[in-house]
């Protein structure tokens, strides 16, 4: 099992291959091993439904590429046709099925449908660690029908995100995006251990008003005001510190031609709304990471999507990568800014997964890992 979820544009050229790049390691070890290998991924959501600008045959030609040898594609992942495909497959060839999810079974863990997806194989790998967070078919139905181990990409995932902890210290959290719903459990769980927690992105909003702040109209969780409350006290009890943002850019819509200029919390009225972190959080935040041994980051600070509300985001992004520590890059909208400045090699690991990078940064056991056979 891979992840294929790749990005494309309306040609159908992927736009950013870096998912397909990072299962070399493993395709090669199996072939170089003598296995033929048969390849299985989700693309979008298609509901069920086959959507041609969701196939991955776009993935399989990109694959040939990387591979410098052939790559078969199936035009469905079950059924008779392909079920002869994998049959005359032969060791070092590789064969990629049509998108996992034109099947409604796989999402619903059909185990008929994990059983036709492992007709005619003996053993399988989990290399999609952007999906082992999902109790799916080809995920969890197909580990108990047959020996189901990790892949090299899902292992070093593994590896560093439940390895974050015990980094070395001073260690700092870097939690950004929308909401603080989103992200509770993981502030709870690396406050436990990280010396240092800043906040940024809408999700400090809701922090800061929370201390008595009116942030105009800024997005927050009005309802989790308390929350936020709770969660401040509770760190500073733990000895960890949260900090939070000093001043923000802000703009009078949320566009990126709006007026814009930097607030700080006790400046906001109506119409005015932050949406990116302002100049003095941001040598705040820097000044923090210069200290750090290690460092692990998700979320960004602001909209980062318009170039106005870019700053805070790049700026963090860039001074993480200029650390002489270990850092992490918790997947999601942080792995893709990394990504668009082209400065992932700067980073100790940079996550392939978003959903499933939070899932074990809060401290939970991945349905796709459970069910692995060398899990112990």
């Amino acid at each position: 099992r891979v992840d294929y979820n790749v990005p494309c544009d309306k040609d159908g050229h992927i736009t950013d291959d870096r998912r397909i790049r990072s299962t070399l390691p493993t395709i090669r070890y199996l072939l170089k091993e003598g296995a033929a290998v048969v390849l299985a991924s989700h693309m979008g959501r298609p509901k069920g439904e086959r959507k041609l600008e969701l196939s991955l045959r776009p993935a399989a030609e990109r694959l040939s590429e990387l591979l410098n040898q052939p790559v078969q594609f199936a035009d469905d992942c079950i059924g008779s046709e392909t079920a002869a495909m994998k049959k005359a497959l032969q060791p070092g060839q590789v064969l990629l099925l049509e998108n996992l999810r034109f099947h409604k079974e796989e999402e619903k863990n059909d185990p008929d449908f994990a059983k036709a997806l492992v007709e005619g194989c003996t053993a399988a790998v989990n290399d999609a660690f952007g999906v082992s967070h999902r109790a799916h078919a080809s995920v969890v139905g197909v580990g108990k029908l047959l020996p189901m181990v990790s892949g090299l990409l899902l292992k070093k995932e593994i590896d560093f995100l439940d390895g974050v902890i015990e980094n070395p210290k001073p260690f700092a959290a870097i939690i950004g995006g929308a909401k603080i719903s989103d992200k509770i459990q993981v502030i709870a769980n690396l406050m436990e251990k990280a010396d240092v927690i800043m906040i940024g992105g809408g999700m400090a909003n809701t922090f800061v008003a929370a201390e008595g702040y009116d942030m105009g109209r800024s997005l927050q969780d009005k309802d989790r005001f308390e929350l936020a409350r709770n969660l401040m006290k509770k760190a500073k009890e733990m000895g960890s510190d949260i900090i939070l943002p000093v001043d923000f850019m802000a703009g009078d819509a949320f566009s990126e031609k709006a007026n814009t200029k930097v607030l700080e919390a006790k400046d906001f009225s109506d119409p005015w709304m932050a949406l990116d972190i302002g100049p003095k959080t941001i040598r705040l935040y820097v000044e923090t990471l210069r200290r750090m041994k290690s460092v692990v980051w998700n979320g960004p600070m602001g909209v980062f999507e318009m170039k106005p509300f870019a700053t805070g985001t790049f700026a963090i992004a860039e001074a993480i990568a200029n650390l002489d520590a270990t850092t992490v890059i918790g997947g999601g909208e942080s792995a893709s800014v990394v990504d668009q400045m082209g400065i992932e090699d700067k980073f100790s690991h940079v996550s392939t997964g978003g959903g499933a990078s939070l899932e074990m940064l809060e401290g939970m056991v991945l349905p796709g890992v459970a069910v692995l056979a060398d899990k112990e």
